[in-house]
């Protein structure tokens, strides 16, 4: 595991219990919607179909959200994140948070 930066929604990495645990971690990001994609979200909503380019948006916002939650367990000293989950909420009208988090350990 030297070097690779692990993240793991169970507790147990490769088998194995961590060596320490250091604590929470987390990273969010709001996202906002854009007029135009809205527009075309409607025809989709109308006709069915993937909304694509609010698949790509919320996509974007867990790999930020990952991003960060990594980036606090690195800064703590650690090489792994496990039970790791995701929560979303609406902040305001048309535009939500993405939170990642999960418990920083050394394996």
């Amino acid at each position: 595991m030297e070097g690779k930066f692990v993240i793991s929604t169970t507790e147990y990495i490769n088998g194995k219990l961590p060596k320490k645990t250091l604590g929470i971690v987390r990273g969010n990001t709001i996202r906002a919607r854009w007029f135009g994609r809205d527009i075309a979200a409607g025809f989709k909503n109308i006709f069915g179909g993937e909304i694509k380019s609010y698949t790509k948006l919320l996509n974007d916002a867990r790999e930020e959200a990952v991003k960060r939650m990594n980036e606090n367990a690195r800064k703590m000293g650690g090489n792994a994140v496990v039970n790791v989950r995701f929560t979303t909420s609406d902040v305001m009208q048309g535009a939500a948070e993405i939170l990642a988090y999960g418990t920083a350990v050394i394996v």
